[in-house]
């Protein structure tokens, strides 16, 4: 059996180990597709699967990465042949099945989408589950019926992956963006994807108060804790937060006023589990409203023996945008 580059995490005496390594392709895991891996990227769990900063990874060993995009080599699904492009993101990838940072991956084909017309397996990855994620959370806004004519936008953790994108999408969408950052200094990026407002992350973070001054109609949240709650409390009547992210925390310290008096929703994102319909959905709209210019603008590549201190640097919230990873 041939042998690969790949990313392996191991449980260690304090923690767990990540190094990249040669993997052998008889130990892959149960899957009916065997994908070449061309291109993968770097998400905020990613980060935190490499750091071992939180109880991603589910078994051991496990090849990290939750991200795929390449080309078919093998299939005894029906869907599938050889030579498919083909994306895959969520479905524990990276986390209890053999992930993404590695050459070949071999997963079920129930979890693949293929990769849309006018999208190369790169462009897939620039947009990841952070943008498939932010793709989710307007298409969430659309079908509450949330209008740019309702009002603004707040998007939280703007500079970030999910924030970056939300941005980009929702300024695409006709509405008035404010973004939110604990990253000032990036405005000039911030605004050339789209925002009209840039505040500072710490007018979100004092204890929220059960209602407060109404601001937005609706929202894209990836901090979650005392962001959210106050992302709630300023949203303005019948409006809606789509909720995505736990970079803040996982507690919400809220209260039930926004929902009762205002009637305000929050909507909750779950890209992990998303039945494919939607994700065609959403990666389809994706290849036709993110702007591809855009898309270079706010990404970086890396090669793989890079991704460790990448994933170091995303945890600590030094990584603007998005990094795309050339596996092959």
């Amino acid at each position: 059996m041939a042998t690969f580059k790949a990313i392996r995490i191991d449980k260690a005496e304090n923690g767990t180990t990540a190094m990249l390594t040669q993997f052998d392709e008889a130990d892959l895991m149960e899957g009916d597709v065997t994908v070449a891996v061309e291109w993968s990227t770097l998400n905020y769990k990613d980060g935190l699967a490499l750091t071992g900063k939180a109880p991603v990874v589910r078994r051991f060993p496990m090849i990290a990465g939750i991200d795929l995009a390449g080309t078919v080599m093998s299939s005894r699904h029906p869907k599938w042949k050889a030579g498919d492009k083909v994306v895959c993101t969520g479905w524990g990838v990276g986390e209890t099945h053999l992930g993404a940072y590695a050459e070949t991956a071999r997963v079920k084909g129930d979890w693949l989408v293929r990769l849309p017309e006018g999208l190369s397996p790169r462009d897939a990855m620039a947009i990841g589950t952070a943008g498939f994620t932010a793709m989710l959370s307007v298409l969430a806004l659309e079908k509450h019926g949330i209008t740019p004519g309702d009002g603004p936008a707040i998007v939280t953790g703007a500079a970030g992956g999910v924030g970056s994108v939300a941005v980009s999408l929702l300024s695409k969408a006709g509405y008035h963006v404010i973004a939110a950052t604990g990253r000032v200094s990036e405005s000039s990026y911030l605004k050339d994807l789209g925002a009209a407002e840039i505040i500072d992350r710490s007018e979100l973070s004092s204890t929220a108060k059960p209602l407060a001054k109404e601001r937005w109609a609706a929202g894209v949240d990836t901090v979650g804790s005392t962001t959210l709650a106050n992302a709630l409390s300023m949203t303005r009547r019948h409006g809606a937060i789509a909720a995505c992210g736990n970079a803040g925390g996982m507690d919400l310290p809220s209260s039930v006023a926004p929902f009762i008096l205002r009637g305000v929703c929050l909507l909750g994102i779950d890209s992990v589990m998303c039945p494919v319909p939607l994700r065609e959905k959403a990666w389809a709209r994706l290849a036709i409203d993110l702007d591809k210019a855009k898309i270079t603008e706010m990404t970086r590549e890396i090669p793989l023996d890079a991704v460790i201190d990448a994933g170091a640097e995303i945890v600590a919230g030094k990584i603007r945008g998005r990094v795309v990873v050339k596996v092959i």
